[in-house]
């Protein structure tokens, strides 16, 4: 299953594209501002916005069984809109500068500017959240939007960066990038089958799960020109995530002095991380993260064993595949 040919996102996103467009639609009536300086960072925003990943999950899910919604379309806006504002959060509390090889808002205007307009994008969702009257779907988006938060407060308190546990890593992901997928996919059904609800959140976790060890992996493998940032950019803030945690378990004491004093270095070089990027790989942490990514996408996988065939079903089970072999 996880080794046939990678689809492309577009064969995955085929069975709700038309729905898709009317997301985008929603994306700029939902964000509208009388304000020409919130409408110029919107514009930005929006020109420079990602694949709509988390809203095709919606969709699909939506699309599961015999009950589509047309205000799915809105529920997928708001979830992309979350989405957006965590990033422009999180570009301004690393202080990154570029985005999928983009100015980040930060960067183009400044830290104050993106914390505000992360808020905003929130509260926007929230608000048209609200507008729709089902308790059950604020329910589970602000958890969502909880988990995030603490996620990014565990990585902040994170003391000894060379002391972060597996079960530390995986605690944060789910926080960061699971908990979204997860209310994406199970949103989706609450607007259509609901009988679905657990097995699609179960999924939407797993792939979520999935999605954040590719993403740490592909900082280790793939240079700046497919990914759209620096390769080794965690490692030049000192991030550590699953490759290095599994590497770190088969290193020697020397070779793990060795890491422990580029941790020390505040301005890591680039042969610095060039060389650390070769201990992981000597020392089995890529390996190691693929075979666990296969595991995640292989629990979404049997999380749809029970779901009606159909062309939704059919693409939620190339999704899996698609996260698992992406390349950016």
């Amino acid at each position: 299953m996880l080794r046939t040919a990678l689809p492309k996102l577009s064969q995955i996103q085929r069975p709700v594209r038309h729905r898709l467009e009317g997301v985008v639609d929603e994306l700029r009536r939902i964000v509208l501002s009388d304000f020409p300086a919130i409408e110029e960072v919107n514009d930005y925003l929006l020109a420079v916005r990602g694949k709509l990943f988390r809203p095709t999950l919606l969709l699909l899910a939506n699309q599961i069984g015999s009950n589509p919604r047309p205000e799915a379309v809105t529920l997928a806006a708001v979830v992309e809109l979350v989405h957006l504002a965590t990033l422009v959060h999180d570009d301004a509390v690393d202080h990154s500068v570029l985005r999928r090889g983009m100015p980040t808002v930060a960067a183009l205007w400044n830290h104050q500017s993106a914390i505000i307009m992360g808020d905003y994008l929130y509260s926007r969702s929230v608000s048209e959240l609200a507008s729709l009257g089902d308790v059950e779907l604020i329910r589970v988006l602000s958890r969502a939007a909880n988990e995030m938060s603490v996620g990014e407060m565990r990585q902040l308190a994170s003391c000894d960066a060379l002391q972060y546990t597996e079960t530390e890593y995986y605690r944060l992901i789910a926080c960061k990038t699971a908990s979204l997928m997860s209310a994406a996919c199970e949103m989706g059904s609450l607007a259509g089958a609901r009988e679905h609800r657990e097995a699609l959140a179960h999924y939407g976790h797993q792939l979520g799960m999935a999605f954040q060890v590719v993403d740490d992996l592909l900082d280790y493998t793939e240079t700046e020109a497919v990914t759209g940032k620096p390769s080794g950019h965690d490692l030049r803030e000192h991030k550590v995530t699953l490759p290095l945690i599994a590497a770190l378990g088969e290193m020697d004491a020397t070779t793990r002095r060795e890491v422990e004093a580029f941790f020390a270095d505040p301005e890591p070089t680039d042969d610095g991380i060039a060389r650390v990027v070769g201990l992981v790989r000597e020392y089995g942490g890529l390996d190691y993260a693929r075979r666990r990514a296969e595991q995640f996408g292989a629990e979404a996988t049997a999380a749809l064993a029970g779901l009606p065939p159909g062309e939704a079903t059919d693409a939620l089970h190339d999704a899996v595949t698609y996260v698992i072999g992406r390349r950016r």
